[in-house]
């Protein structure tokens, strides 16, 4: 942190899971932040985890206060546009949870006026700081795998049930599978590879009683590399969630980050050693180096979301990049918005 010790005061929009899990325990921890309160419309709850903070009545309420410098749109997604655009045009810095917006437009509109404003705009896209996608970059940043040829990000499980979060099963304009877990493995995509030449996509309803589309498959279409992205609720065994395959090598890698399982656990992180994933998730790497072919087990990356806030405590403090920019932001919704056109269409999309 700054030498200076400058602290930013900052708001949340909603205490229920994110807030409570994915937010608030970093805010407590990183010395530069401090929490004022949580906008809360039925149950008050963040005063019963931080004592002194405020329970705002309202987001007018949150906007009114001078001392609140960021403040975090955690909401649901049809949300965001609206509720971010009040924070901006407020003359505060905000971040706001994936998938961002609801379209392009929505998020081409917002990255403008932050830009317009002076103001930082962050998406959170913490899953960069998974333990193996960190891992998963690690090794394409080595160039071990000789040229890649074909990649394949998948976030799937074994859960055909209908979730109880209502919200997540109505259709809306932010609802669906392809906005919630597709924006994490998109961003992922466009962090290590940049921006595709095409994409093609395909949608589908696979659960029963389902009405929000809980399968999908996108293919990224770059020069010589193909990035597959796939996610769904009907994989009962796991296959490796990363699998990369390029002229000398392979790397295969599952997901074993296990930070939302310790947050969702009630456990705080801390900034020692927060999360390190069990030796039996480590990833296996098949591949020629200086002509001598090998095949082993590699260490881990260690997992922290403390570093994005650290990331976006520097953008504030040191006016520098946010972790994951408003631009990534958008290029992440112009790859959903393609994915949608494609499904429709039944065609390529290009870019």
């Amino acid at each position: 942190m700054s030498s200076e010790q400058r602290i930013i005061k900052t708001a949340l929009l909603s205490y229920g899971m994110s807030g409570k899990i994915f937010h608030a325990p970093f805010l407590a921890l990183h010395p530069g932040f401090e929490i004022t309160g949580s906008w809360e419309r039925s149950k008050k709850l963040i005063q019963q985890d931080y004592p002194e903070v405020k329970s705002y009545p309202s987001l007018e309420s949150v906007l009114e206060d001078e001392e609140v410098e960021l403040v975090i749109v955690n909401t649901p997604i049809d949300s965001h546009f609206e509720y971010t655009k009040k924070v901006l045009l407020a003359g505060k810095h905000a971040v706001v949870e994936k998938a961002f917006t609801v379209s392009l437009a929505e998020a081409q509109e917002l990255h403008a006026l932050a830009q317009e404003k002076g103001l930082k705009l962050s998406v959170f896209q913490n899953r960069r700081w998974d333990s193996d996608f960190k891992t998963v970059k690690r090794i394409v940043d080595q160039g071990v795998l000789g040229e890649l040829v074909e990649v394949t990000f998948s976030y799937e499980q074994h859960t055909p049930e209908l979730s109880p979060k209502a919200h997540l099963e109505t259709p809306t304009p932010g609802s669906g599978l392809l906005r919630d877990r597709g924006s994490h493995i998109t961003d992922q995509a466009l962090s290590l590879f940049g921006m595709p030449n095409a994409v093609f996509a395909d949608l589908r309803i696979v659960r029963p009683g389902s009405i929000v589309n809980d399968y999908f498959e996108l293919l990224l279409f770059y020069d010589q590399l193909r990035v597959r992205l796939k996610g769904g609720f009907v994989a009962r065994e796991a296959v490796p969630a990363y699998v990369l395959q390029g002229l000398r090598g392979s790397f295969l890698k599952s997901r074993g980050d296990l930070q939302e399982d310790k947050l969702v656990a009630g456990e705080k992180p801390n900034t020692t050693d927060w999360c390190t994933e069990p030796e039996e998730k480590r990833g296996v790497l098949h591949t020629e180096v200086d002509g001598v072919v090998k095949r082993e087990l590699v260490e881990t990356e260690k997992g922290s979301y403390l570093d994005y806030f650290e990331g976006v405590y520097d953008s504030i403090v040191n006016n520098i990049a946010e972790p994951v920019t408003s631009a990534d932001g958008v290029n992440t919704m112009t790859i959903i918005d393609a994915a949608l056109r494609s499904d429709a269409e039944q065609r390529v999309i290009r870019l």
